[in-house]
């Protein structure tokens, strides 16, 4: 691989606790279990550099213990800063409730992360061999959203891969028209594309989870079929299918092929748990022989 993927999300901490049902209004539930993981971003960008990409985290990070945290996971997983820590500043925490059945549902609190200020890309020069990955947690974030505004159309001919999230509904609408115009590829759930209903991209990839993926371009709709396992934890499977796609990109993968194999990266990813379960390049081969 010749390319980086250019990460200009978040990274934060996950406190991810299973729990046997959501707690109803003013009530409580006991969890089975609970960890403290980097989440966030990081997902993303170290399911990139399992399968084999370099990375460069292009946000921001904050001071004390929990961004040191952070700061050793991504060193752990390769992965370059582009900047220094904002001091100062702390780092987001995410409540992620997983339930017996896989599913999760998050709680966001926001730090340093999303305080990104104008002018802190203008460094950053992508070349046409890279991927940008945009996420849409970005752009409910004032600042961050106005620094990827006026960065993105310096990409040139870098892909920029957009991932619009759970809160795709909560984005401003001149934002996500203003990011949609350098999309090339954008990377949703079916619920989320059914609230982007209205937002055209060169290239649309739509995941369904164990049914697979459908690819959308040109006219055309492509289904791309899943794996069937045992699933234990749906908490940060579309990050490694967003990783691993972009890391098959910048590998010369044709886009159905880049596809299936991050179809079979999310199905590993959901047989483990923890956000962050995307397998090693050597580990997807294995799974798909």
């Amino acid at each position: 691989m010749t390319g980086r993927l250019i990460h200009t999300g978040q990274v934060v901490l996950d406190l991810v606790m299973r729990v046997p049902e959501l707690p109803v209004p003013g009530g409580d539930v006991m969890a089975s279990s609970m960890d403290f993981l980097p989440g966030g971003g990081f997902n993303v960008m170290a399911a990139a550099a399992r399968a084999g990409a370099d990375v460069l985290y292009a946000g921001l990070h904050g001071a004390g213990g929990f961004a040191d945290v952070a700061r050793a996971a991504m060193a752990a997983e390769g992965i370059t800063l582009a900047h220094a820590p904002l001091a100062g500043g702390g780092t987001g925490i995410v409540v992620a409730l997983v339930q017996d059945d896989g599913a999760r549902t998050f709680v966001t609190g926001p730090g340093a992360e999303g305080r990104m200020p104008p002018g802190l890309l203008d460094a950053i020069t992508p070349t046409d061999q890279d991927v940008v990955y945009v996420t849409g947690y970005s752009l409910l974030h004032e600042t961050n959203a106005k620094a990827l505004l006026e960065w993105l159309p310096r990409t040139g001919e870098a892909t920029v891969l957009f991932d619009p999230g759970p809160l795709a509904g909560k984005i401003p609408a001149a934002v996500l028209a203003g990011v949609l115009a350098h999309v090339d590829i954008m990377s949703c759930s079916a619920g989320e594309a059914t609230t982007l209903a209205d937002g055209h991209v060169e290239v649309l990839i739509v995941r369904e989870g164990p049914a697979g993926c459908r690819v959308v371009s040109g006219g055309r709709s492509v289904t791309v079929p899943g794996f069937s396992v045992a699933t234990v934890d749906t908490n940060g499977a579309g990050d490694a299918h967003c990783g691993v796609l972009a890391a098959e990109l910048m590998a010369g993968t044709g886009l159905l092929e880049a596809a299936r194999r991050a179809n079979a990266a999310a199905a590993i990813a959901v047989t483990r748990h923890g956000p962050a379960t995307s397998p090693a390049r050597a580990e997807l081969d294995a799974f798909l022989g």
